[in-house]
């Protein structure tokens, strides 16, 4: 999501990498869950994200549509993300006892709060967004501990990746005039990324969910190309 955000009012005016680390201890706090209440549509999910999902809870992109996950537009690309739960507006995977039930395969989103990305170029950054865990005596952590995300390389180049992928799409749909266009890009991108079941394999055989979005990115630029 891109937004206009000036870092001295929300953060604490450093910029961070995964080898650094920040105030961000609060996982011992048991039962707090304030950060997966009214979020509204803000957890957008990315292809990794369903991959997860999917692989983690034995369940396919339309099972997850049914109720913990919706399709909303963000910067005029069309993107999943978690569902509130109505009656609580929490997130559809907290618990009763107000605990995560996928925390071992959570989003990207999930992973980095309160930590948030600054992109510049082709590149990112992580801040951390000061006023919005109110957790307090926060302990200094790694932050790719914190992450907790195996080949934490790997990640974060698909993350660059993906990124670009968006921005280029983003592109086409501000410069475009055409509805026909903007839909069929949307509908691609939705099919391509999100919808086309991902592989899931035991250790040491077929392809990763890194070599399998690579193969889909090689696909996808020619017909990219195209729209643009």
């Amino acid at each position: 999501m891109e937004r206009e955000i000036d870092l001295k009012e929300i953060s604490d005016g450093k910029l961070y990498t995964a080898n650094d680390m920040a105030r961000l201890g609060c996982h011992e706090c048991a039962g707090c869950s304030s950060c997966c209440q009214g979020m509204g549509n803000s957890i957008i999910l990315d292809p990794f994200d369903i991959y997860q999902l999917e692989r983690g809870l034995g369940i396919s992109f339309e099972d997850l549509m049914q109720d913990a996950i919706e399709l909303n537009v963000v910067d005029g690309i069309i993107q999943p993300n978690l569902r509130m739960q109505p009656e609580k507006e929490c997130c559809a995977f907290l618990s009763g006892e107000g605990r995560c039930t996928i925390h071992e395969f959570r989003p990207g989103f999930c992973r980095m709060f309160p930590l948030g990305r600054i992109y510049e170029g082709n590149d990112f950054r992580y801040f951390l967004q000061v006023h919005e865990c109110s957790y307090p005596d926060k302990t200094k952590v790694k932050i790719k501990k914190w992450l907790e995300i195996p080949e934490i390389g790997k990640y974060e180049a698909y993350i660059r990746t993906w990124h670009s992928v968006l921005k280029e799409a983003r592109g086409i749909v501000k410069e475009t005039q055409n509805d026909a266009v903007i839909k069929n890009l949307n509908m691609y991108l939705l099919k391509q990324f999100y919808i086309k079941p991902y592989d899931y394999f035991a250790a040491g055989e077929g392809e990763d969910f890194y070599q399998q979005f690579d193969r889909r990115l090689e696909e996808a630029k020619e017909v990219i190309k195209l729209y643009g």
